[in-house]
């Protein structure tokens, strides 16, 4: 038996202003996204290959799901998102006028710095070194 995380649930006030945010900075890709006959939609975004973690965005509809939109976690980081070029992302992402919390913190293990994702999720990026 093989358990593994399939997607991470993300309260969003825009599916397509969310997705584009993370497929712009992060490069991920629409996973699945699919709108119901009766107006569900499903909309996963994550990375290669398609059964990988990934994020599903979910409308949020009634007033306490809006005022959770940014805040799921208790003003805790959401997520993690490693990155093999840390850098880089960091420099697209201050290019892209992404809310950063930190700059670039460097240890012998790992680096990391926190940002901000467009509905006010913290994010930590991580580079593992090898």
């Amino acid at each position: 038996m093989k358990n593994y995380l399939g997607r991470i649930v993300l309260l969003v006030e825009d599916y397509e202003k969310s997705a584009n945010f993370y497929e712009t900075n992060f490069g991920f890709k629409r996973m699945f996204d699919v709108t119901t006959d009766v107006g569900q939609r499903f909309l996963h975004i994550g990375s290669e290959p398609l059964d990988s973690l990934g994020i599903w965005f979910l409308k949020a509809d009634t007033k306490k799901q809006r005022e959770r939109v940014g805040n799921q976690t208790g003003q805790q980081p959401t997520m993690v998102i490693y990155t093999t070029e840390i850098e880089t992302l960091y420099t697209r992402l201050k290019s892209n006028d992404v809310k950063l919390k930190t700059e670039i913190i460097k240890t012998p293990e790992y680096a990391f710095f926190h940002c901000y994702d467009i509905d006010g999720n913290e994010i930590i990026v991580t580079e593992l070194k090898e």
